[in-house]
């Protein structure tokens, strides 16, 4: 395996990084200011889409868990592993950025919101993933294990999505109805801010993917090189 990057993935990092220039430009120069939130309000532009990719992520290493237990093939370990890593990386991020949103709009650094509180176990539940890996020596069955529990782990995801629509939440519905009770309600988003935050959705969307491909091929570096010490101490 060469070990130099290949030219689509060199071309897809450049198209990734001025995307993000664009996104920073798009979010601080063009969208305009919320009358209600004022610039606070900017950070839906990255609080969005970071759980978006949180949500993409895990949703691939359902896929790749299955397509594991399927085909045993190790590729699809791979890929659910190197997922699970960038999407709690941008679950983390997430949840940050809306503890720094809910500090002005809130009062508040945390409450047990339906939303923030379903968020944080989802959070758990994948961060307990990573650590199941590293308790499992055996290739074969950690692969297994973690394929089965991805998979059941996934439920996590549309509970904590739905939990505003069926629950009392303070947390702003933008898109679809909320419950009746809610009591989070944002203002209308203009066309300004709508293209604004689509390009970033699209944006953060194409990070993901790029961010992927780069974590499958040091993924690949590392299988390499424990093929090469086991040659070595059999020889």
């Amino acid at each position: 395996m060469s070990t130099s990057t290949p030219r689509a993935l060199q071309i897809l990092s450049i198209v990734t990084a001025v995307m993000m220039l664009i996104a920073f430009g798009l979010v601080f120069l063009y969208a305009p200011q919320e009358r209600t939130m004022g610039e606070v309000q900017r950070i839906f532009y990255f609080h969005v889409p970071s759980a978006w990719v949180g949500g993409l992520a895990f949703f691939v290493t359902l896929v790749a868990g299955i397509a594991f237990l399927r085909t045993g093939d190790t590729k699809w370990d791979r890929i659910a592993y190197s997922s699970v890593e960038i999407g709690v990386t941008f679950a983390t991020m997430t949840l940050f950025s809306g503890m720094l949103w809910g500090r002005p709009a809130w009062n508040t650094w945390w409450t047990w919101d339906p939303r923030l509180t379903t968020f944080t176990i989802l959070l758990l539940i994948y961060f307990a993933y990573l650590m199941l890996r590293q308790g499992i020596e055996d290739p074969g069955r950690r692969a297994r294990f973690a394929s089965v529990y991805g998979i059941v782990g996934f439920i996590s995801v549309p509970i904590t999505y739905f939990s505003i629509q069926l629950a009392r939440s303070i947390h702003p519905v933008l898109f679809g109805a909320a419950n009746p009770e809610a009591e989070g309600e944002g203002d209308p988003l203009t066309a300004p801010m709508l293209q604004t935050f689509f390009f970033s959705l699209f944006t953060f969307t194409v990070l993901y993917f790029t961010l992927l491909w780069h974590r499958l091929r040091l993924a690949d570096f590392a299988e390499r090189i424990e093929q090469l010490k086991a040659k070595v101490m059999s020889a």
